[in-house]
């Protein structure tokens, strides 16, 4: 199995090289492509030092899986040119995710629409619609969803390495008493941020992504979230409401959920179907601190909020860098193998 990965210095491709090795998944030999900033550079995967490629160079001939994970630009450009050459992209971006003949793959709830891979393409979705998705797929099968309700809580790692930096410059460098902003009513300067609309620091602020140039006053995650929730669950009438919003986290988005289905839910039956998966943790008050690092799905607080037996309310939490991105893109790829979508 040849693999490559680009955008290999990033934040997300180097999770991928090493949940790689984490999951022995069966590499014959890698490459490692990024852009002509990283030229010289050497990464190591399981005790080589491999040199990142320059991806203008183009030599994609031989590739069986790439993992992209370089920005919806650059993958609407170079995808199509690994996948004419025979490889099949797994792409973290958004660029491809809403494209017809472009699988979006979580593989516990839709691998089976992997039989059909037109373009050599196939799209991871957002890492904050990966978090819901696996309890949501287990509940609709049990109840039929129609409608969800939806605030996130995106960790400032949802905008890569320079929104962690950032928050961890904003959270170190102030000198003054943070006490202040709770006890004396006085505005903690932080600086001003770049990466995000306002500062992050022991802040939550209503809006993740970019508006939509619509009028609408929706976010490009709300979009995201709306229509790749529709998409993979296989439900073209769902109605979202969603309010995403970032978060003083590092890493670990979190998404408070009340969903309603054509029947009545019952929590001790969603209890038991969601404990009953080996990819779903239960805890009664799931935090970022407790997914971090993990591969599961943390799920809690399953009540029914309203008097509407089918309503259900629950939190779920997911480390984005993870499942949410990187651990799904191998989970992709291992089952490409299991369904022998690979001819090598």
């Amino acid at each position: 199995m040849d693999l490559a990965i680009f955008g290999a210095t990033g934040q997300v491709g180097g999770v991928m090289a090493q949940i790689l090795t984490e999951r022995n998944f069966p590499v014959d030999s890698i490459r490692f492509f990024a852009t002509s900033r990283s030229k010289g550079k050497y990464i190591d995967f399981k005790g080589q030092k491999i040199q990142v490629e320059d991806v203008d160079n183009e030599q994609f001939d031989g590739i069986d899986i790439a993992l992209f994970s370089c920005g919806a630009t650059a993958s609407g450009i170079l995808a199509p040119k690994v996948a004419n050459k025979g490889g099949i992209v797994i792409d973290n971006s958004s660029y491809f995710r809403q494209n017809p003949q472009v699988p979006l793959i979580v593989p516990e709830v839709n691998a089976h629409a992997l039989d059909e891979i037109p373009l050599n393409i196939i799209a991871n979705p957002n890492c904050t619609t990966m978090v819901a998705m696996p309890p949501l797929k287990i509940l609709h099968d049990l109840w039929t969803l129609k409608k969800m309700v939806v605030t996130s809580f995106q960790a400032v790692s949802g905008s890569g390495k320079a929104g962690v930096d950032e928050l961890y410059q904003q959270l170190t460098t102030y000198s003054g008493n943070i006490r202040d902003l709770a006890f004396d009513g006085k505005a903690v300067d932080f600086g001003a941020s770049k990466v995000f609309p306002k500062v992050t620091a022991l802040n939550v602020i209503p809006q993740a992504g970019s508006f939509v140039e619509d009028g609408s006053n929706i976010t490009s995650e709300e979009a995201k979230l709306t229509n790749e929730s529709r998409k993979i669950l296989e439900i073209s009438n769902l109605n979202v409401s969603a309010t995403c919003t970032r978060v003083s986290v590092m890493t670990g988005h979190s998404l408070s959920l009340t969903l309603t289905f054509e029947s009545e839910t019952d929590t001790v039956q969603a209890l038991d179907a969601l404990s009953n998966k080996e990819y779903i943790k239960l805890e009664n008050v799931p935090t970022p601190q407790d997914a971090s690092g993990k591969d599961a799905t943390f799920v809690g607080r399953i009540r029914h909020a309203s008097n509407d037996k089918h309503e259900l309310s629950m939190f779920v939490v997911g480390d984005n860098l993870r499942k949410g991105a990187a651990l799904n893109a191998v989970q992709i790829a291992e089952t490409l193998v299991a369904r022998n979508k690979i001819s090598n």
